[in-house]
């Protein structure tokens, strides 16, 4: 069976505080794109991982559905299975392509294999594989907060709307992400500024990772410049980056980004 992970862009994201376990609490907005992967799975005679597409740096051992499928394995009586996955979500972008795989392979596996796994029992499984895998299972319009595990859903429908998204040739890692982070707390939750019309979002929904990120890379914070000097009414970079998107009333030209970066269109 094929099935087709998609994307996801956070708007807002708002840094709280450093737990004792050593993560950082934090409240975001998750919406799913329409930017996809490829994902087949089928009966083999022992457990195989292969890819095309993107290369996917480190060992293919600790790629995440094959996490999944030890995780399941562990549960139920499944037989070996080859799995390919054809990348096509760019990787350090902060648009959690690896967790929508995992995510997607818990789904089409329990489809596949008749677990009869509700949405909450595969939520339980993708939690222990990242903290955004879960977000996945639903695929909505989500408030996320803690470690971003913890969901309520939102009224979001940017479908009037031109969304691109620019991913320059620079890659952010998660360590250097968190790592010049100064967590602080909130005025106003992102759950109460979703709801302000998007001509308003520039001025009260911010990305906590945005400015030592662009100290860092000036290229990305470039590329969010362009995107409001094209009409954007709304810019940001998504998660930790390093992708940008821009929301645009009508159907912007961005064609000078073409030249440096990779840009999609109707997402």
């Amino acid at each position: 069976m094929i099935i087709f992970p998609n994307a996801k862009i956070n708007i807002g994201l708002n840094v709280t505080e450093r737990r004792a376990d050593g993560y950082h609490n934090l409240e975001t907005i998750f919406y799913p794109i329409q930017l996809k992967d490829a994902l087949e799975v089928v009966e083999s005679g022992e457990v195989q991982f292969t890819s095309s597409g993107i290369i996917i740096p480190g060992s293919s051992e600790h790629n995440l559905c094959l996490k999944a499928y030890q995780l399941l394995k562990k549960d139920f009586d499944l037989p070996p299975v080859k799995i390919h996955l054809h990348k096509h979500i760019p990787i350090g972008a902060g648009l959690g392509g690896g967790s929508a795989d995992a995510a997607f392979f818990i789904r089409l596996v329990n489809q596949q294999f008749n677990l009869e796994l509700t949405s909450d029992d595969m939520m339980g499984y993708a939690r222990q594989l990242g903290a955004d895998c879960a977000f996945f299972v639903d695929n909505k319009p989500t408030f996320a907060f803690e470690k971003g595990d913890k969901f309520e859903p939102v009224e979001l429908n940017l479908s009037a709307y031109h969304l691109v998204l620019v991913m320059p040739p620079v890659h952010v890692s998660t360590a250097e992400a968190y790592g010049g982070i100064k967590p602080q707390p909130i005025a106003a939750s992102l759950k109460d500024l979703i709801q302000l019309p998007i001509t308003e979002w520039r001025h009260h929904i911010k990305n906590d990772f945005e400015q030592h990120i662009f100290q860092n890379h000036p290229a990305i914070a470039d590329v969010k410049t362009a995107l409001y000097n094209a009409g954007a009414l709304y810019a940001s970079m998504s998660g930790s980056g390093a992708s940008v998107f821009g929301i645009f009333s009508e159907k912007p030209d961005v064609a000078l980004l073409e030249k440096s970066n990779q840009v999609y269109y109707n997402l």
